[in-house]
C-alpha cells in the first residue's frame, strides 16, 4: 500500500482510464489522495459500455470526490473492429489508448494509468500489449497488487464497492467472427438489464449466432428457470428467436472456450 501511494504521487498528475469498475474507482480514490497534483479521472463512452453503467461511474466519481470527464469513441466506425477479430481487444485498446495518451498530453498530464493489475497478467488479455505499445502506466502491477489485494484495500477504505463482480464491455457476449453491430448490443444490454432487474448478478447474455445464451451463477438457475416464461417473452420481443441457458452458470472469458469459438 505504501509503495502504491508513492508511485502514484510520484508520477502525478496522471490521467486515468477510468470505467467505474472496482479496480479503476480504487485507483482514481487512491490516486487522488495520494498527494500532489490531483488526477483527471476520464470515462471512456462508446457503444460497447453498457448506458446504465456509464450513469452508475460517474454517480461513483461524484459521491467519492474525484468526478470524472466522459469522452466519446467511436469504435464501431473501424470495419476491423466490427468483423470482430480474435485481437478486437487490441483494436479497442490500442484506438482509446491513443485517444487517452493525446489528451493527456494536450492537457499537461504526466502520463495514463489504468487500473491492470497482477492478476490480469495470467488471463488472455491481448489488450495489454496495445497498452504497453501506448506507454500506459500499470500502479497495481507496478506494486504487486492482484485483484485480491484491490479487494482488501478497498474494504479496508470502507468503499461500498470491495466486493463488487467484474464487469466487462459488451462485445465479450459476441463470438470471434460473429459482426458486432449496434443493434446486437442493444438487444445484449437490454437482455442483461431484464435479467438484473430480476436481481440476477453477475449476469451474462451471449449471442451465438443469434441464439440467446443466459449465463448466472449456478445458485440462481432454479431460480431463472422458475421465471422462465417471463424470461422467454421479454426476450422474444427483444427479437431473440431461441433462448437457452448455460447450466455451468456464469464464469468469465466463457466465450474464450473452445466450443464457443466459430467454425467453417
Amino acid at each position: 500500500m505504501t509503495c502504491l501511494m508513492k508511485y502514484l504521487a510520484s508520477c502525478a498528475p496522471l490521467l486515468i482510464s477510468y470505467s467505474g469498475g472496482l479496480d479503476s474507482s480504487l485507483l482514481c480514490y487512491l490516486a487522488y489522495h495520494a498527494g500532489g497534483e490531483k488526477p483527471l479521472c476520464v470515462l471512456v463512452r462508446s457503444p460497447l459500455v453498457p448506458g446504465e453503467a456509464v450513469s452508475a461511474a460517474i454517480r461513483r466519481a461524484e459521491e467519492l470526490g474525484y468526478g470524472c470527464e466522459v469522452t466519446w469513441i467511436p469504435l464501431l466506425d473501424n470495419p476491423r473492429f466490427r468483423d470482430n477479430p480474435k485481437d478486437r481487444c487490441y483494436i479497442c485498446k490500442k484506438t482509446t489508448a491513443q485517444a487517452l495518451v493525446e489528451m493527456a498530453s494536450k492537457r499537461g498530464y504526466a502520463g495514463v494509468a489504468d487500473g491492470v493489475n497482477t492478476s490480469d497478467l495470467a488471463e488472455f488479455r491481448p489488450g495489454l500489449a496495445a497498452c504497453e505499445e501506448e506507454g500506459i502506466l500499470h500502479p497495481f502491477v507496478e506494486c504487486g497488487i492482484s485483484k485480491d489485494d484491490i479487494r482488501a484495500i478497498a474494504r479496508q477504505f470502507g468503499l461500498s464497492f470491495w466486493n463488487e463482480p467484474s464487469g466487462t464491455c459488451l462485445a465479450t457476449r459476441i463470438p470471434y467472427g460473429d459482426e458486432i453491430n449496434p443493434h446486437t448490443l442493444e438487444k445484449i444490454e437490454s437482455a442483461e438489464n431484464c435479467l438484473r432487474r430480476l436481481d440476477f448478478s453477475p449476469v451474462r447474455v451471449r449471442v451465438i449466432h443469434g441464439t440467446a445464451v443466459i449465463e448466472v451463477m449456478p445458485g440462481d438457475l432454479s431460480r431463472l428457470i422458475s421465471q422462465k416464461d417471463m424470461i422467454n417473452q421479454r426476450f422474444r420481443e427483444l427479437g431473440f428467436p431461441r433462448i437457452l441457458v448455460d447450466l455451468e452458470g456464469y464464469r468469465s472469458g466463457s466465450m474464450d472456450e473452445p466450443r464457443h469459438k466459430k467454425t467453417g
